[in-house]
């Protein structure tokens, strides 16, 4: 949203990414425009999150509809699904880069894109994500192909999370996104002891290759 023409310190006129005015009371904001300096936009980036993408039916079909927990979507059959039913489609990460992209033209940033999955360990106390690697590496070649390909301006990426939590979406401890184990059951058992899991080490070596080494 862009402020074209700012009234009094209460108000301004503002205009919207189709072009439209209107008039927008500040609501205990205070507009304030010093003299010659140029209102070009109201942000400078934009940034989202992004975990997966969502389909939708008229209302007189009748469609199997995921188990997702956020937002309630039609199952999309081409697609493969997480341990809690959310749609794996790193295809929609592109597209809604260039979605947003093409919409407002400014930089844009993903600050949140990570797998939740029932992490067990192995025999030797080890946590062999490589679901997560999978979902993370297809996940940023959709990014790579975006800027390369269709020209989107994305200054950074940040994957969820660093280490296990609660996840916010379920309440639940076993729910983990983490590179790093901790050890922390539902019931509240655990030491809270922390290890690297596989995909630790591979993330590692993205960063460090600036997103080159995927493998």
């Amino acid at each position: 949203m862009q402020i074209c023409k700012i009234l009094n310190n209460n108000a301004a006129v503002v205009r919207d990414h189709v072009g439209q005015e209107k008039i927008v009371m500040g609501k205990g904001i205070c507009f304030q425009k010093k003299a010659g300096a140029e209102i070009d936009s109201a942000v400078d980036f934009i940034s989202f999150s992004y975990y997966n993408s969502r389909c939708i039916a008229s209302p007189d079909s009748v469609q199997e509809e995921d188990e997702g927990n956020l937002f309630r979507s039609v199952k999309n059959p081409y697609l493969k699904f997480s341990g809690w039913g959310w749609p794996i489609d790193p295809m929609g990460l592109r597209i809604t880069l260039n979605e947003v992209y093409n919409r407002y033209q400014k930089p844009l940033f993903v600050v949140e894109n990570g797998l939740g999955a029932l992490d067990e360990p192995d025999s030797s106390g080890r946590i062999m994500d490589d679901y997560r690697i999978d979902y993370l590496r297809e996940h940023i070649r959709a990014m790579k192909a975006a800027v390369e390909e269709d020209g989107v301006d994305l200054m950074g990426y940040t994957a969820w999370g660093c280490l296990d939590l609660v996840s916010a979406s379920s309440g639940e401890m076993k729910k983990r996104y983490g590179f790093i184990y901790v050890d922390k059951q539902d019931d509240g058992s655990g030491t809270l002891a922390r290890s690297r899991k596989k995909s630790f080490g591979w993330y590692q070596k993205v960063i460090a290759s600036n997103g080159e080494d995927l493998e």
